[in-house]
């Protein structure tokens, strides 16, 4: 059997509260689903075991919130997969401020995980408020702190731009208070704002109000000039890092490489197939306990999705796509096959070639979607 090195991404789906912007697959006040949840979810990962030899390159435990359930579950989980855990391993845990102690930040440590991804997305606790966040900036702070005491240094802090009632003020408040914390990673995403989540209904119906385009696009580009003047060097559209600190788990999905996604609603891309599981706990966990993988629904990868999915994430990246990379992979001769729209996107100024590389301009990367459609 061949050994495949890939991504894994664990999905642990509860909550303390919904935020308002919220529409993961993630549920608050379902604690008792806990235990089956944990063993249905090893369950699922021994099935994959069973069939295939992986090597797992990076483990990013995501959620909801993976911090607000026991530490030992955590431990089990781990357990599970830790001979196919690759030696020098990225394992990240996603953490909400105030959901950790002691304790669990031990057991942490003991059983591998090596990075830290806190959402804190404002420093003023008025915008937690608005957003739903059930904490405050103090609870970052501490809980930051008692991770940096156990010898936590990789920590990335999720930040949000073009929230309602924030002003740029605000935003560069936020920006410099998380740098002068000497934060080694950190990842700026605008607000999306998504049909059907309580949000959505409050913007509707003008109880709230998010800044225009013209502010919001303002908000990115100050993100990128105050962290780069702090050394966080932009790799991604969205993700900035010190040098040697960016995403290893990430990458894998810009790279277009294979990942396998365990628990409820996860997504997984292997063997040129997508496949999806349920989202429902109740019908993810009948699934394992009649020893059925619970995938929902899968589909193939066609040679011309697979091409464009790598040249679309690969723009996200700063370094761009490789010709060559890409020639060898598809056997074909990329700058010919999308002479026209190279063209086309080098007089708008919006990607830009260098040797063997091409990516997007600072211009291109405000105006990715247009980029993106023009490969399509």
């Amino acid at each position: 059997m061949m050994m495949k090195n890939i991504g894994l991404y664990i999905h642990i789906p509860f909550c303390l509260r919904k935020c308002l912007y919220c529409d993961f697959n993630s549920y608050a006040g379902k604690g008792m689903y806990e235990k089956p949840y944990v063993e249905a979810l090893i369950k699922e990962l021994k099935c994959y075991l069973n069939k295939q030899e992986y090597r797992f390159r990076t483990v990013f435990i995501g959620g909801g919130t993976p911090t607000i359930i026991n530490p030992e579950n955590i431990a089990k989980i781990i357990g599970t997969i830790e001979r196919n855990i690759q030696k020098d391993a990225e394992i990240t845990i996603e953490c909400n401020p105030g959901t950790i102690d002691k304790n669990k930040i031990e057991v942490y440590k003991a059983i591998g995980i090596n990075r830290i991804s806190i959402g804190l997305q404002a420093w003023q606790d008025e915008l937690l408020k608005t957003i739903g966040r059930v904490h405050k900036r103090e609870d970052f702070i501490k809980s930051l702190n008692l991770f940096r005491s156990y010898g936590f240094d990789n920590i990335n802090v999720d930040l949000m731009f073009s929230l309602p009632g924030q002003t740029m003020e605000m935003w560069i408040e936020t920006l410099e208070n998380v740098c002068d914390l000497e934060i080694k990673h950190v990842s700026c995403y605008s607000l999306i704002v998504e049909e059907g989540t309580p949000i959505h209904k409050l913007i509707e119906s003008g109880d709230l109000k998010i800044p225009d385009e013209d502010l919001d696009r303002e908000m990115y580009r100050t993100a990128k000039t105050i962290l780069e003047k702090y050394g966080l060097v932009q790799y991604e559209i969205s993700n900035f890092s010190k040098p040697g600190f960016s995403c290893a788990h990430n990458l894998i999905y810009w790279r277009n490489e294979e990942y396998l996604g365990v628990g409820a609603g996860s997504h997984s891309k292997l063997d040129n197939k997508r496949f999806w599981n349920y989202e429902n706990l109740d019908k993810y966990i009948e699934c394992l306990k009649t020893g059925k993988l619970p995938i929902k629904d899968k589909e193939n990868i066609s040679f011309k999705e697979d091409l464009w999915e790598t040249i679309i994430l690969g723009l996200r990246l700063n370094a761009g796509i490789s010709v060559s990379e890409i020639n060898h992979k598809y056997r074909i001769d990329f700058l010919k096959q999308y002479e026209n729209t190279i063209t086309k996107l080098e007089y708008d100024l919006l990607v830009k070639k260098q040797g063997d590389k091409i990516s997007l301009t600072d211009r291109g990367r405000d105006l990715s979607n247009r980029v993106f459609i023009e490969f399509m």
